[in-house]
């Protein structure tokens, strides 16, 4: 799978590895990245492609995009909440 504008990536090195990010931008062999949080969209990280992993997502967000709403829809999909695990 490749990874391009718009697909949703997981970071598999750094210290923020296991993290779901949304790919800003494609360059060369690095990926401008953000997710809402910890990465906010006005100051995405650089991260060489060979360090995200694909995943099969891609996210069309209402544009104007913002962090808030970027963070919700990642959190939403890719995090389990933290009550089911203590329940199940």
């Amino acid at each position: 799978m490749d990874i391009v504008k718009g697909s949703v990536v997981q970071s598999k090195a750094g210290r923020d590895k296991g993290r779901f990010f949304l790919v800003v931008e494609v360059e060369n062999d690095h990926a401008l990245i953000a997710d809402g949080d910890l990465r906010k969209l006005n100051k995405p990280k650089r991260k060489k492609l060979r360090h995200l992993g694909a995943t099969k997502t891609m996210l069309t967000l209402q544009e104007p995009l913002s962090d808030k709403s970027l963070y919700a829809e990642i959190k939403a999909r890719f995090y389990s909440d933290d009550r089911q695990q203590k329940e199940g």
